[in-house]
């Protein structure tokens, strides 16, 4: 086969060309531009910074994709809040036009405020964060006022038989919004906020310590990675969700597990060895072996962390407190940080 015919369109690909070659070059410059209008039209649109189908919110048994978009509106992808409220897809009806229709039945009209179902017309067009196709949703709180109508119109004896599995639906959702909602404000008003923050960075240095050595992450205080942070040169907590200071756990195997006791290291892998039959060795170990002299070694290094600058004249103190024990190994660390 030559190259020139190895080269020919095959397909669809074939019949797009055909058609293609069919054109006049004014049809070709019109196509040209409304590709170009329509590139501009998806350039305008808010972009969503977080979120993806593969993290979706959980209710349940309900999973509802959902995203945060640039200017910080939290949406729920169309498709998903009404697989959520247990309405039938498919069909010619687009999403909007399936939630409208429901809206406006005989039922539910009546409990349906204006601006609701001016809501509901008209959906967030977004572009997810993996690009392509723009996406549509909808804020989340609409959830929350659907679920409310719908249970309105049960109780007021005016849904139609055929909605009764919507209602059933909506009411799991009410009360997966009263758990997470309760949550939320008591984090907020205990201030465990800035703990959740900590608890996500426990679980990506878990990923860089050792197996035997994980027990012992969570027991780390809040004020060891608040003063990492600062001592970086990081707002803390982060901002961004997605924010990932992998080299955070090299820091920690440093400012830690090389310092804590001589032997440390060795002992817990002859326990962690015995561990594949006693599953609640770890719990043992951390509480009586290792963890009090972890907690009287973190005091000390928030200390320091506190009286220090910047990570450079922490890791001076550090080493003068605390000096590395065994061969003294770098870690691979840079310069500045040893």
């Amino acid at each position: 086969m030559s190259d020139e015919s190895s080269k020919k369109p095959t397909g669809r690909a074939k019949g797009g060309a055909a058609r293609q070659a069919a054109l006049t070059p004014e049809q070709r410059k019109e196509n040209a531009r409304k590709a170009a209008l329509a590139k501009a039209e998806i350039a305008k649109l808010p972009r969503a910074t977080h979120g993806s189908t593969e993290h979706p919110l959980k209710i349940g048994d309900i999973e509802i994709p959902c995203y945060v978009l640039d200017d910080g509106t939290r949406v729920l992808s169309q498709r998903g809040l009404i697989a959520g409220l247990g309405m039938k897809s498919g069909g010619s009806a687009t999403g909007a036009d399936r939630l409208a229709v429901f809206a406006g039945s005989k039922g539910v009209s009546s409990f349906i405020s204006n601006d609701l179902e001016v809501t509901i017309n008209n959906p967030i067009r977004f572009v997810s964060p993996g690009g392509g196709t723009p996406a549509f949703g909808y804020p989340a709180t609409v959830l929350a006022d659907i679920c409310d109508a719908v249970l309105a119109a049960r109780q007021a004896g005016k849904l139609h038989y055929q909605q009764e599995h919507i209602a059933a639906q909506a009411e799991i959702l009410v009360r997966g919004f009263a758990r997470v909602g309760i949550i939320a404000l008591v984090d907020e008003a205990t201030g465990y906020q800035k703990d959740r923050a900590k608890d996500a960075l426990a679980q990506i240095l878990e990923a860089f310590v050792a197996k035997e050595l994980q027990p012992y992450v969570r027991a780390f205080p809040a004020e060891y990675y608040e003063e990492l942070f600062r001592l970086r040169g990081l707002k803390y907590p982060p901002e961004n969700p997605k924010f990932r200071p992998q080299y955070f756990g090299l820091l920690t195997n440093d400012i830690v597990y090389e310092r804590l006791a001589p032997g440390l290291l060795e002992e817990l892998k002859k326990q962690a060895a015995k561990d594949e039959k006693k599953k609640h060795l770890h719990r043992r170990l951390t509480q009586e072996v290792g963890h009090p002299r972890l907690r009287e070694h973190l005091a000390s290094v928030v200390t320091a962390m506190k009286l220090s600058n910047d990570y450079s004249d922490f890791i001076s103190k550090l080493n003068r407190l605390h000096p590395r024990f065994g061969d003294n190994r770098m870690l691979d660390l840079e310069e500045g940080d040893r």
